[in-house]
């Protein structure tokens, strides 16, 4: 399948998973990578796993909590939090929505056991895949979004939305914003 063939995830849908409005979790306007501070565009303006990057980026490995789930015949959604293993400090907030029917049985029991975090699975069960950055955000954070990265309600954050490709088949749409959690980058 051509990966330019194919519709990038909608930002709508993906809130929509998990929110009535969308402005519970923020508001969003797209930047381009040249307007966003360079900590955040290091984090965010680049086609490779998050999990990866974040883990560089704080210098020490991650883990998943999540917050919600939906699961069904075809795909499994969640919302969740990366926490720094350091201090448990939420570095990352995300909604990601996986196309079950293209990945394998035994990758998809291991995302659906919410232990690892998805890069990391994919990662580990070597499945061939591409990154591909959609849109970057700048979010001025809503009520859910303060409250999940334990922000003041005038602070801004950045996001971002990407596609990831499974062995050539579109098949993670993601939503992942991050926040500095304390560095001073």
């Amino acid at each position: 399948m051509n990966p330019a063939s194919q519709p990038l995830p909608d930002l709508h849908t993906l809130i929509g998973l998990f929110y009535e409005q969308a402005e519970q979790l923020g508001r969003f306007t797209q930047v381009s990578a040249e307007q966003m501070p360079p900590a955040e565009r290091r984090l965010l303006a680049h086609e490779e796993h998050m999990t990866v990057t974040v883990e560089a980026f704080h210098g020490c490995p991650v883990r998943v909590a999540v917050l919600e789930r939906q699961s069904g015949e075809s795909h499994y959604s969640r919302k969740i939090l990366l926490h720094r293993t350091s201090d448990e400090a939420v570095v990352q907030f995300g909604i990601v929505r996986l196309d079950l029917n293209a990945i394998s049985p035994d990758v998809r029991s291991e995302i659906e056991n919410e232990t690892t975090p998805l890069g990391r699975v994919l990662i580990e069960h070597n499945v061939l895949r591409h990154v591909e950055l959609a849109t970057l955000w700048k979010i001025e954070p809503g009520p859910d979004l303060c409250a999940a990265l334990q922000l003041e309600r005038s602070q801004t954050v950045f996001g971002r939305t990407a596609l990831i490709y499974c062995d050539g088949e579109p098949a993670v749409e993601l939503l992942e914003i991050v926040t500095l959690a304390g560095r001073d980058n």
